[in-house]
């Protein structure tokens, strides 16, 4: 049986995207339009996968009260609805894009709370996920759970031979990383300042991030992504440290970029793509999706045509003792 692909979304968010022309702080804001998309991490990794033709199923806590255009999107895009209905509304997440700056101002709401039963309960219907499976980890903790639920569940899957790749921030990155060994999980993708506050310094160059990443490699995670916004983003998986870059692009919208990089990087997993081409096809998925509002990707051909323009600059060499 073929490896099957899996997100599982903690805290997911109906995100409301309002368009303006300028963003004007303390003063009455006309909209251009605002729309709602089911979001959250692996919501949006999962939409992505789908956009590129991939079957996948999507895992997680969500708020019964309004799952009605989860539900949509599933269907829309023939996603696997694996997700657990749980007591009270899934989370508002605000983004305010000034089309004139071309970015983005983010307004996250907290979600409703979880529990350990709940936890325990989609770490049960994750015990089917099986050898070479991949499973897609991703975004913040509802309040309720402990820090370390990414740890555990991260423990369980790689018992069950599950290749993991978390994108978490925070305490529940450090807890995941804190696991032992063969409980880490196999790739994590941090960005810039989320590997900073791990490392517990500030990591104001290229080569502090690379030696950083490296370090983070060389504890057992296997291969370490670190998203850098418009400087590109970083691959090491301890033979190599990769730096990709794109030429300038002129985003419609900088929401969910990070989360279609970690698409493109679990579609290079399915696909068995050696790092630097998976580096480009991760960084073909964000730049497509700087393109577009919601969770969405364009057709594959623009897709491959980005990934085919990124440029790749070795940092550092692998280890040789």
């Amino acid at each position: 049986m073929s490896a099957q692909l899996h997100t599982v979304t903690a805290n997911p968010a109906l995100d409301q995207t309002v368009s303006l022309d300028a963003l004007q702080a303390g003063s009455v804001n006309i909209a251009r339009e605002a729309r709602v998309n089911a979001g959250g991490k692996g919501v949006n990794v999962a939409s992505c996968l789908a956009d590129w033709g991939l079957p996948v199923a999507a895992h997680g806590l969500l708020g019964r009260d309004n799952s009605g255009p989860f539900e949509q999107l599933f269907a829309d895009k023939n996603i696997a609805d694996r997700m657990l209905r749980v007591k009270g509304a899934t989370r508002t997440n605000i983004k305010l894009a000034d089309l004139s700056r071309h970015d983005t101002t983010d307004i996250n709401l907290p979600g409703p709370a979880c529990g350990e039963t709940d936890w325990a309960t989609l770490s049960d219907k994750l015990a089917a996920l099986g050898s070479g499976d991949i499973a897609v980890l991703a975004g913040s903790l509802p309040p309720g759970l402990a820090a370390d639920s990414w740890a555990r569940l991260c423990a369980q899957l790689k018992g069950q031979s599950v290749w993991v790749l978390l994108d978490s921030s925070g305490p529940a990155l450090a807890a995941a990383l804190a696991n032992p060994p063969e409980a880490l999980p196999d790739c994590v993708k941090p960005n810039r300042e989320e590997l900073a506050q791990w490392a517990g310094r500030p990591l104001g160059s290229l080569d502090e991030v690379a030696r950083c990443a490296r370090l983070l490699q060389q504890s057992g995670v296997s291969l370490v992504a670190v998203s850098l916004g418009e400087q590109g983003a970083l691959l090491d998986d301890g033979e190599q440290s990769w730096l990709a870059s794109l030429p300038p692009q002129q985003p419609l919208s900088t929401v969910g970029a990070g989360d279609a990089f970690v698409a493109g990087l679990a579609a290079a997993r399915c696909a068995s793509l050696g790092q630097a081409d998976s580096l480009r096809l991760a960084m073909g998925f964000a730049a497509a999706k700087l393109r577009r509002l919601g969770p969405h990707l364009p057709d594959r051909e623009d897709i491959t045509a980005l990934a085919a323009q990124t440029s790749l600059r070795a940092l550092l060499p692998g280890e040789t003792s």
